[in-house]
């Protein structure tokens, strides 16, 4: 069977910005026939992430993540629907997902290393399943509850950077829904900051583009800052650790300001910033969310809730085609997106 995937075409180099051109699409075949265990899965939607920064380098500086090859095809979170099945647990028309699905029209894959979908949860919305109700959604809430110690009626302050991707614009929310008190944004345009004030319930806003964020910080939040949720790392972090409460905490989820630089994760900080939290007694944990995953079920059920009851707003980037994944990427780590970075592959 004739199929179309994209392949990593050149790596940016460690200290390079990604770009289109890093992947390409080509044409390949994959076996007419599969065997006992397998399943054959058309691609509707893939996942494009920061972290997948790291794929591109030879060393990804992480132990959990492995580096794309060159002129081997790509993978990351992705959903199809079963059009073939040999598996006991699988049948053609299921909707099922992967942390390792390859950026290819259709596939042959292990049914026992896929998770079966209910729609129902969504409303319908199956790509929110990469999202706010998958592995982004997960992180968001359980990097909140395990170290941010948010507490209901503590009259908690929380500010977050990158405030508008994926990540960002879940945690927002989820610190109001779990009893931050207030919660400040830090975005890079005013459509953005806008967004998260009137659709999803921010407090307020920040634009780093504009105006003295140090100032603005003190202004919207008088009393510092209990709780920051890091997405970017850098100058923006510094200033808001800068502002941070003693025994306040720091919850590290991504560095995007560090992705295309050569250091290690997680930077370390300014000398001048490293002893404001040390004297502050301020937390920094590294957080992976694959360590948490025996609390994904009732997580992934809290958030699917959060979803059905409009609690929880969604927003998605969608890029159509496969052919366009590099230029959603590149799209991505230049802040272009809002929510999500979905590409839908087939309808």
């Amino acid at each position: 069977m004739i199929i179309q995937r994209v392949v990593l075409n050149s790596r940016p180099g460690k200290n390079g910005v990604p770009v289109a051109e890093n992947f390409r699409l080509e044409q390949s075949t994959i076996a007419d026939t599969i065997q006992a265990g397998q399943v054959r899965v058309r691609t509707l939607y893939l996942s494009v992430d920061p972290y997948m920064r790291c794929r591109m380098n030879e060393d990804t500086g992480s132990d959990y993540l492995l580096p794309w090859q060159l002129s081997e095809v790509a993978d990351g979170g992705g959903i199809g629907v079963v059009e073939e099945s040999k598996h006991d647990n699988l049948a053609k028309g299921d909707f099922v997902t992967s942390f390792n699905w390859p950026w290819q029209t259709v596939a042959i894959l292990d049914g026992s290393l896929l998770q079966k979908l209910v729609p129902q949860l969504v409303n319908g919305h199956l790509s929110y399943f990469l999202g706010a109700a998958g592995i982004t959604g997960l992180t968001a809430l359980l990097g909140i509850k395990e170290k941010g110690h948010v507490a209901v009626g503590a009259n908690q302050t929380m500010v977050v950077s990158g405030a508008a991707g994926a990540c960002g614009s879940l945690a927002g929310q989820i610190g109001r829904l779990e009893g931050c008190s207030r919660v400040v944004g830090i975005a890079g345009t005013d459509e953005k900051c806008s967004i998260l004030v009137q659709e999803m319930g921010f407090g307020a806003a920040i634009n780093y583009k504009k105006g003295d964020v140090a100032e603005q910080l003190r202004e919207l939040c008088p009393g510092g800052v209990d709780v920051y949720f890091d997405n970017v790392g850098g100058d923006i972090s510094d200033t808001v650790i800068s502002q941070m409460n003693q025994d306040s905490h720091i919850i590290l989820c991504g560095q995007i300001s560090q992705y295309n630089k050569d250091v290690p994760y997680p930077p370390p900080l300014p000398p001048d910033i490293e002893k404001i939290q040390k004297e502050r007694n301020i937390t920094r944990e590294r957080f992976l969310v694959l360590n948490y995953m025996d609390k994904q079920e009732a997580s992934i059920l809290q958030l699917c809730q959060w979803i059905q009851e409009g609690k929880l707003k969604v927003r998605e980037t969608v890029v159509e085609g496969l052919a366009n994944i590099g230029a959603a990427f590149q799209s991505m780590m230049n802040g272009g997106n809002i929510g999500k970075q979905i590409v839908s592959v087939s309808k």
